[in-house]
């Protein structure tokens, strides 16, 4: 593909992933690239959805958008989460559809994989049984969109990938202290229980549940491959194909980030799906597609960014007693 030539939409193109896709896209030499706004397009409704279309014109729509959180907003925000996501990627396919859209290309997630899904997790698997109870909603909103896509390449002959990545995080993850993730979570309290010099932190569930994380540079490299060579929705992993338990995570994290305090554990709260680890080698093979970036690596770079965000800090230091 040629990006010089196409114009793209990008969806949730101004977030933490989309910006990642964003900057390679401008340095494989695309030009026109526009990123509907939220304020302006609120993508679950299908009027907005048709005025981007009309301003945009896009022949490629990249769909990063998606509305989730970590254990606690899942479990607080079902309803939310299964409707906003569905909604934003049923509304786009049927309008890109509409207008002669050149290809889509939908961003998964890891979380529509079954609970008790063989490790490492296969994309012939998918469908082998029900997500973890609290990513369902939103996993099967995902992997509705991928029977979706693939109806409509049997039918219209709409073009369109489909990826499938795993945990990420880096510089511009969300770092705040209600709706982020694991790694962002654990290295806003280190830092914070650093510099307040806290003897411990407390930390959700058990340490034993298992999680695979990808760098946000390597799963937006994954995302442009995909877009570059698959023109049917074959599900493909991106990951790095290792994994860590979360205790283990936290104790590299406390070590880059220098605390050297205490973890306790809280085993009343949820652990999440048991284990997380990914099969890459579909993307290797269709896509020519590996991951670069070590974990250490990673999350040097994403403790040394957030150090230096003295906003996110604030925000930081306002929760260190958690």
């Amino acid at each position: 593909m040629d990006w010089s030539t196409k114009r793209v939409m990008v969806t949730g193109g101004a977030g933490f992933l989309g910006r990642a896709v964003h900057r390679l896209l401008e340095a494989r030499g695309c030009s026109q690239i526009a990123i509907p706004r939220r304020a302006e397009f609120d993508l679950t409704d299908v009027d907005a959805v048709r005025a981007a279309y009309d301003r945009f014109r896009p022949e490629v729509v990249m769909h990063l958008a998606a509305e989730v959180g970590g254990i606690g907003a899942n479990r607080d925000h079902p309803g939310r989460f299964f409707y906003a996501n569905l909604a934003m990627g049923l509304h786009l396919i049927e309008e890109g559809r509409k207008r002669g859209l050149e290809k889509f290309i939908q961003t998964g997630t890891v979380c529509a994989y079954p609970k008790h899904c063989p490790v490492p997790f296969q994309e012939e698997d998918l469908w082998n049984g029900y997500p973890e109870e609290t990513n369902a909603p939103y996993g099967v909103a995902k992997k509705s969109l991928f029977v979706m896509l693939d109806a409509y390449r049997a039918e219209y002959g709409l073009k369109s990938a489909v990826v499938l990545p795993v945990n990420l995080y880096g510089p511009h993850d969300n770092f705040d202290p209600h709706t982020s993730h694991v790694i962002p979570a654990l290295i806003r309290k280190c830092i914070a229980a650093r510099d307040g010099d806290k003897p411990e932190i407390e930390v959700w569930g058990t340490g034993r549940a298992s999680r695979e994380f990808l760098f946000v540079e390597d799963a937006a490299e994954g995302i442009l491959a995909a877009a570059e060579r698959m023109d049917e929705p074959v599900p493909i992993n991106l990951g790095t194909g290792q994994e860590i338990t979360i205790r283990d995570l936290a104790q590299t994290i406390a070590r880059l980030a220098g605390f050297k305090g205490r973890f306790r554990w809280d085993p009343d709260k949820p652990d999440g799906q048991p284990r997380r680890c990914l099969d890459t080698t579909r993307a290797e093979r269709m896509i020519g597609w590996r991951a670069g970036t070590s974990l250490e690596a990673g999350l040097g770079i994403t403790i040394d960014w957030f150090q230096r965000q003295t906003e996110f800090r604030q925000v930081c230091y306002g929760d260190a007693g958690s």
